[in-house]
């Protein structure tokens, strides 16, 4: 009954509105009570601090500093500059060049919101001038902008490998088939959407001005293979990875001669507060996980689960649907860290792929930036389009149709998500 009150305060909290943050504290500090540890309050000090002290979580900070550090250094319009050279003379050809720049540029940060903060001020001006209406382009924007996550290197990814235990190395190259399946999803619905409303194409670029644009580019995408290789062939680990994406970033900087004191103090800055935030809900979200395991909420839920349903196909498509509503209304992170370790025991019962359950998990509760109330993307995009949030909500729940298509082949063809893991680390 504790693990059902805790989850019931947070729920009834963050539909209140209140921050996730303190929702978390709040529903692990009821819980406590509830155990009758009254008199011993530190036990959620010391949950929190064990649910961080983790080496895997090093890499999470460096990360997001070095997502931070090239955004900060304006290499934006190379990527954008080598997609539009590449698919620009396709029907609807800079809605094209805004899918295929969020897959060039998720490879750098990882993150769906700074894709959507650094792509769409240069994104959304340029359609605006070649005249798809504002609305499209937010929401071609901010639908795109959920292939970074997947994509590595990625920090939901890195999140859910240290909570469900799995390897960061396979979950990295776990994101690689999808994201190129939902990019290619996205760009067929943009293309049929552009035939019927007219959109322009871009003039077919010459070869010589592909490859001027990949030389230009060619340092900046070559962060997430230095990245991912390093990782691959061991020379790192997943936390020095993170220390080398770092150290990347800041040489690209100096090269491109756009770092500076303000870019470094606004990256560290920034870093900071995300970081904090990160490991403050991981710590406490720790708390709620003990109280879950020492009321034996994962194994009876395993227990009903397992004796009611007895299909994983089933379970898979029933969990999608709890996903996509729970995404509405709650922070992509907290809910990976609290929902993952519950349901562990259900996904090692039907016997799935934990790396390709992370997979299909971190993707469609991405879709919850899309949707409101949460939605942060539409509120950035609003932001930057000068538009009310109810046009471009909108104008972006039509491309939920590709976007569910794309995470059902995934979730029920397990090969595209592990196809690559097992080449390179075996099955």
């Amino acid at each position: 009954m504790t693990g059902l009150l805790v989850l019931g305060v947070f729920m009834a909290l963050a539909f209140l509105s209140v921050p996730i943050l303190t929702s978390i504290i709040i529903a692990s500090a009821a819980g406590v009570v509830a155990l009758g540890f009254t008199d011993r309050l530190g036990i959620v000090s010391q949950q929190m601090l064990d649910g961080i002290n983790s080496p895997a979580l090093l890499s999470v900070p460096f990360f997001i500093l070095a997502g931070n550090l090239l955004n900060g250094c304006k290499l934006t319009d190379r990527i954008f500059r080598f997609a539009n050279n590449l698919v620009g003379h396709i029907r609807g050809g800079l809605a094209q060049v805004n899918i295929l720049a969020s897959l060039l540029f998720g490879g750098i940060s990882g993150a769906a919101v700074a894709d959507c903060a650094a792509l769409g001020t240069v994104e959304v001006k340029a359609m605006r001038e070649r005249g798809y209406p504002a609305d499209f382009a937010a929401a071609v924007t901010a639908a795109s902008s959920i292939v970074g996550p997947i994509f590595p290197p990625s920090i939901p990814l890195l999140i859910y490998a240290f909570v469900s235990n799995a390897s960061v190395g396979r979950l990295f190259l776990a994101g690689i088939m999808p994201a190129l399946l939902l990019v290619a999803v996205l760009m067929i619905y943009v293309y049929i959407v552009s035939v019927r409303r007219n959109f322009p194409r871009e003039k077919r670029a010459k070869f010589g001005e592909v490859a001027r644009s990949a030389v230009d580019g060619f340092l900046t995408l070559l962060a997430p293979g230095i990245i991912l290789g390093a990782m691959l062939t061991g020379f790192t680990t997943a936390s020095e990875a993170g220390v080398l994406a770092c150290i990347y970033a800041l040489g690209l900087g100096l090269y491109y001669r756009t770092l500076n004191l303000d870019v470094l103090v606004t990256a560290f800055r920034d870093t900071a507060y995300l970081s904090t935030i990160a490991l403050l809900m991981i710590g406490f979200s720790a708390t709620v996980g003990w109280i879950m395991a020492f009321d034996l909420v994962p194994q009876q839920l395993a227990d009903f689960i397992l004796g009611n349903i007895d299909s994983k196909w089933v379970f898979i498509l029933v969990y999608l649907l709890f996903l996509i509503v729970l995404g509405c209304v709650f922070d992509a992170t907290a809910a990976l860290i609290i929902l993952v370790p519950i349901m562990l025991p259900i996904v090692d019962g039907f016997g799935i792929d934990r790396v390709h359950f992370g997979i299909f998990t971190v993707l469609t509760l991405m879709v919850g930036i899309l949707t409101p109330p949460v939605g942060i993307a539409l509120y950035i995009m609003m932001d930057i389009a000068k538009l009310p949030f109810e046009k471009v909500a909108r104008a972006t729940i039509p491309f939920l149709l590709p976007i569910v298509i794309a995470i059902l082949l995934i979730a029920f063809v397990p090969q595209i998500s592990l196809f690559l893991p097992n080449l390179v680390y075996g099955g």
